[in-house]
């Protein structure tokens, strides 16, 4: 099994990140090429710095902001670079063409930061307005995490206690003590240090890509390391401010071929709507991040006929799915409750076929290739493309995948 250790003894932060996977085997030409699917590209330059820390040599990654030389009516959109929301951010990497498991990946930790960010200033996370971490060096940060994360296809991540640091720091509250508000509420329920420096040691951005990505926080993971990576930070300490990604093969086996995850369940059973409206309803959810939603075609009492809307969450995105339930559907109630999830273990691949890349979910079982399926996104392109039935493609690609996977 191929693990990678996050080794946060002095912190971690977005910038420090993209160093350490470089300097652990993510080309750079490959993460460079990959954020410009972004299509904001004008707006930045990433480069990365062989050079040394306290004697530690690794790699330090600089985001350049470009200078705009705006006219008066066009400040807005120098505004919306550094005060993007959500959505916003959700419409940069949805519409990009980098991977299908780095979108979803990058994602999930913008999320992490929205939800902190809404708890924090007491309202949701669609009307949180990022300001450093929706800021354009930030993107590239976490964007370019789930790139390089999904570049080296580990099966498991793991990371040390994370030294937050000390002292004080200067937020949108005024001066606050270390660690500020929203990497507080990030760092919940993960190990933390504090205090080995005077200073902040661990950012927004950093703490949630350990939220978002991590699979389990112990003190040293019993592997057989293969591959060391500094990113090194641009604070100087009394201790070398270096993030330490170690890669390598742990010879413990799994208890079986499945991932264990758990989440809420949300249902309501709706008589009395406009079929028409589910749609709606289903993409607000989806949008919002939830997992599943699916009807169910019931009868009630009196032998009414009717639909049960189920709804398939993660915990932290509950009260927002609650108001899109009862803001868009007839319900006065609706059940929730926590339900234990057994998935076959699964990755995204890139296969180069006759017809063009397409993208395809393959089934890991026993470290091989079981069943997979082209994405149906892709197919679809593919069928409109050459004006091709979907049943004939499919046959098609199945012939070529087998031979490729």
């Amino acid at each position: 099994m191929k693990v990678l250790y996050f080794d946060c003894f002095s912190g971690i932060s977005g910038d420090m990140t993209l160093g350490a996977l470089v300097d652990a085997g993510v080309p750079e030409n490959f993460l460079t090429s990959e954020l410009q699917k972004l299509h904001i590209d004008e707006e930045f330059t990433l480069s990365f710095e062989k050079t040394q820390k306290m004697g530690i040599t690794g790699t330090k990654a600089h985001v350049e902001l470009h200078e705009h030389h705006h006219h008066e009516d066009d400040s807005d959109h120098h505004h919306h670079h550094d005060h993007r929301n959500l959505h916003s951010i959700a419409h940069i990497i949805e519409g990009s063409d980098i991977n299908a498991r780095a979108k979803e990946w990058a994602m999930k930790i913008f999320r992490e930061v929205a939800v902190a960010e809404a708890k924090v200033h007491g309202t949701t996370i669609d009307k949180v307005h990022f300001h450093e971490v929706g800021a354009t060096d930030s993107i590239v940060d976490i964007v370019g995490a789930a790139i390089g994360l999904d570049f080296l296809n580990v099966d498991k991540i793991f990371a040390s206690r994370v030294e937050v640091g000390g002292g004080f720091v200067k937020c949108a509250h005024g001066l606050f003590p270390v660690p500020a508000p929203a990497t507080t509420e990030i760092l919940k329920e993960i190990p933390c240090t504090y205090g080995k420096v005077d200073s902040e040691t661990t950012t927004p951005t950093g703490a949630a890509i350990l939220a978002a990505m991590v699979d389990e926080f112990v003190t040293q993971p019993e592997f057989t390391v293969k591959t060391i990576g500094y990113g090194l930070g641009f604070k100087d300490f009394l201790i070398p401010n270096v993030l330490r990604v170690m890669i390598g093969e742990s010879e413990s086996v799994e208890e079986n071929d499945y991932i264990h995850d758990r989440n809420l369940l949300m249902e309501c059973n709706l008589d009395d709507m406009n079929s028409e409206d589910y749609q709606h309803i289903m993409d607000l959810l989806f949008d919002r991040g939830a997992l599943d939603v699916f009807i169910t075609p019931i009868f009630m009492k009196k032998s009414r006929s009717a639909h049960k809307l189920s709804v398939l969450i993660e915990a932290d995105l509950k009260e927002s799915c609650l108001a899109i339930l009862f803001e868009n559907t007839s319900t006065f109630g609706l059940r929730i409750s926590e339900v234990d999830k057994i998935m076959l273990k699964r990755e995204i691949r890139s296969i180069e076929t006759s017809y063009g890349s397409v993208d395809v979910k393959v089934e890991i079982r026993n470290g091989s290739v079981g069943k997979w399926k082209p994405e149906y996104e892709d197919m679809k392109a593919i069928a409109e493309k050459y004006n091709i039935s979907l049943r004939k493609l499919r046959q098609d690609l199945n012939c070529e995948i087998k031979e490729k996977l």
